[in-house]
């Protein structure tokens, strides 16, 4: 068996966020599949919707890659398996090149990525009101680490070819490979309060066919091209062993009903992946459309906008009712963010209509008009749960403009919360019997045995079935 990876990679990296990281990668995403190649995309840090921008152009699944989160080992294993059956892998950093979980190291930062994956960077610059400067940013980024490989610029919102060729001239030590002209006809929509998806929006095909085509035409291809395979062999991570048994791709060990639609999508594919290497069959279900749920085991609740599709959710009771009646009959259900929003027993819309819920979790959940938290943190159960033991550990990312309000003092709390970038400690993760739901986002390569445990609960709940 061949132990090394041969495939031609490039960091797509910027000097901040908003400078048009995801519109150049969208548009180097359509460009080389009309060369009839096919591209696998990745995402460096938390961000769970940049990546269906990925999918869109891509044509196929988008994988999270975060250093803090997930670990060298399952960033170097998720690249590897996720990078099968293609010709080219394009990874998207986070914020600027060198921002991360920490302002004093690289950690969770793309230039962490771009080390580990041994791969060549071209880095975004906003070029607006710009000339000579852009060879002064060049320049920095290359100088700042000499252990990272610079091996060009893109620009974003040039005014002509004349002020491309300009930038092209004043960045003599690292090259300019292209750039976008400012186009509003190509823009994606605003953020829903700074979120916005691709999967289910009103985005047009042609929007991706269209920065395709100006990708191809502003940029050197060619060039970019060569970079990419200029990248060493990269060692093949080694995947875990598996710990299930054969037939159980024939006969699951349990069946996980995943809620997926408008209101609910926020989901890290390794998660799913896991889920499904373990033995679990995901039945996909819509609670704003479905009446019924399907013959599960278990249910997963994944973040999104609940907020956004409230009436229809609260509309939905015959839903509301079995998902209710799940949870009385003990079987275990998780739940994320916008989950655990539907879980509540209220949705208050930021005009402060109240849409009642399912009521698992008696508090409301407040809309605001501002972040309420935001950021990496770390958790540690303090009582056995549907994950597994007391003292598991793991890590997750919290974005949301909600708070739940009402909660009585008394119910269960199962998480010691710790936040990275103050060392504050709350109390989070709100059990009712078989249910969990927390604010976090947890991703499970950061302790696989919880989504093992998660597992064994299902087992457990079809056992007594």
């Amino acid at each position: 068996m061949n132990d090394l990876l041969k495939i031609p990679r490039l960091v797509i990296a910027g000097t901040g966020s908003g400078v048009g990281k995801t519109t150049i990668v969208a548009g180097l995403c359509r460009a080389l599949r009309d060369r009839n190649l096919r591209v696998a995309t990745f995402k460096v840090g938390p961000d769970y919707l940049d990546p269906t921008y990925h999918a869109v152009a891509a044509g196929s699944t988008s994988h999270t890659l975060d250093g803090w989160m997930m670990g060298k080992e399952a960033v170097l294993s998720t690249f590897t398996s996720a990078c099968a059956g293609k010709d080219i892998a394009l990874i998207e950093g986070v914020m600027g090149l060198f921002d991360g979980a920490s302002v004093t190291s690289e950690e969770g930062s793309t230039a962490e990525a771009a080390k580990w994956l041994q791969a060549p960077v071209l880095a975004v610059v906003d070029s607006s009101g710009m000339a000579r400067t852009v060879g002064a940013i060049a320049h920095g980024l290359a100088a700042f680490d000499a252990d990272l490989w610079l091996a060009g610029v893109l620009c974003n919102h040039v005014g002509s070819k004349r002020h491309l060729d300009l930038l092209r001239e004043a960045s003599a030590m690292v090259p300019v490979l292209g750039g976008l002209p400012k186009d509003n006809s190509i823009s994606f929509p605003a953020r829903h309060l700074g979120l916005h998806s691709a999967s289910y929006s009103a985005l047009d095909e042609g929007v991706f066919e269209q920065l395709g085509r100006m990708v191809a035409e502003w940029f050197d291809l060619d060039r970019i091209l060569s970079i990419a395979r200029s990248a060493a062999d990269l060692p093949q991570a080694q995947s875990p062993p598996q710990s299930i048994p054969a037939e159980s791709a024939e006969r699951p060990k349990c069946r996980i009903g995943v809620a997926r639609d408008a209101a609910f999508h926020f989901y890290y594919e390794d998660n799913l992946r896991r889920l499904r290497k373990l033995g679990a069959e995901l039945l996909f279900f819509s609670p704003i459309a479905d009446s019924t749920l399907p013959p599960v085991d278990g249910l997963y609740f994944g973040g999104g906008y609940p907020e956004l599709h409230a009436q229809a959710l609260s509309a939905n009771t015959p839903l509301k009712a079995q998902i209710a009646d799940f949870a009385m009959a003990g079987k275990p259900i998780y739940a994320e963010c916008g989950g655990l929003m539907y879980l509540s027993s209220a949705i208050r819309t930021l005009d402060g209509t109240r849409h009642s819920m399912v009521g698992l979790v008696p508090a409301e959940s407040v809309m605001r008009d501002r972040l309420q938290a935001l950021g990496y943190v770390e958790v540690e159960t303090t009582v056995p749960s549907i994950l597994g033991p007391a003292g598991l550990q793991f890590r997750g990312h919290q974005f949301r403009y909600s708070e739940l309000q009402g909660l009585p003092e008394s119910f269960d709390c199962v998480y010691e919360l710790k936040r990275r970038r103050t060392g504050d400690t709350v109390r989070e993760g709100y059990r009712n019997n078989n249910v969990l739901a927390s604010y976090v986002h947890v991703h499970w390569a950061s302790n696989p045995s919880v989504a093992a445990g998660l597992i064994a609960s299902c087992c457990a709940a079809r056992r007594l079935a």
